[in-house]
């Protein structure tokens, strides 16, 4: 199987050959197909697929043939390869496609990591074989230390290993936790990954042509942002 991103990132070309075999999770992101007609073939997902996904069908795509998948604006597509042994929870929303070889099961978390989290499932991969990840953003890994926690933005925590220690909290003096999204406190060993497409508005407003005086009687004006464009 071959990927490769055009620069900007607005969508990946995947060229399989004969003896590969792709799940698409999202079937309505294939924008152009090249090959055999039979070569895909849509199924239904399983109740708790669908539930996750929020989609119904999902597509098996087979080599030879070669298609463009769209992803949204400023997202991209990473492709990981994931051994038999790997011990890492995805967040399946995440997840758009995975190569033949990859078996999946859903863990249930533990009542403390759930009620900390908000989360009652994540989704544990074994390979070998090839996970395409949807992210905001590039994707960053960074190996966890048992003694020195890792503080992530909980908006941009992907996956992390199964038995990590895991609590919410903040960090730095009291200015800094006051003004930060809640944080996942992380320790354990094994590699964590993390979406780091910038979700700081204030910092796209500012990236933008508007001075400040104009952003500035958006905020103090009534209504400020209506009639000041």
């Amino acid at each position: 199987m071959k990927i490769t991103s055009p620069a900007p990132v607005g969508h990946v070309r995947i060229e399989l050959s004969g003896q590969d075999t792709l799940h698409v999770l999202n079937p309505q992101s294939i924008v152009a197909y090249q090959g055999p007609a039979r070569s895909r073939e849509d199924r239904f997902m399983d109740l708790g697929g669908a539930f996750r996904k929020k989609k119904w069908i999902r597509s098996r795509l087979q080599g030879p043939s070669q298609f463009i998948l769209g992803l949204p604006a400023g997202f991209s597509l990473e492709v990981l390869e994931i051994p038999e042994d790997s011990s890492l929870l995805f967040d399946f929303r995440h997840v758009v496609m995975f190569t033949d070889g990859i078996a999946f099961k859903t863990k249930v978390l533990k009542w403390k990591t759930a009620w900390i989290t908000r989360e009652l499932v994540r989704i544990k991969f074994s390979g070998p074989g090839t996970l395409g990840i949807l992210t905001a953003g590039d994707l960053a890994t960074i190996q966890l230390d048992p003694d020195q926690p890792l503080f992530v933005d909980k908006n941009a925590l992907v996956a992390y290993p199964e038995n990590a220690s895991i609590q919410l909290s903040v960090y730095g003096n009291s200015l800094a936790s006051q003004h930060m999204n809640v944080q996942w406190e992380i320790k354990g060993r094994g590699p964590v990954l993390i979406q780091t497409g910038s979700r700081d508005k204030d910092l796209q407003d500012k990236m933008t042509d508007d001075g400040w005086l104009k952003r500035l009687l958006r905020e103090v004006l009534p209504f400020g942002s209506v009639y000041i464009k």
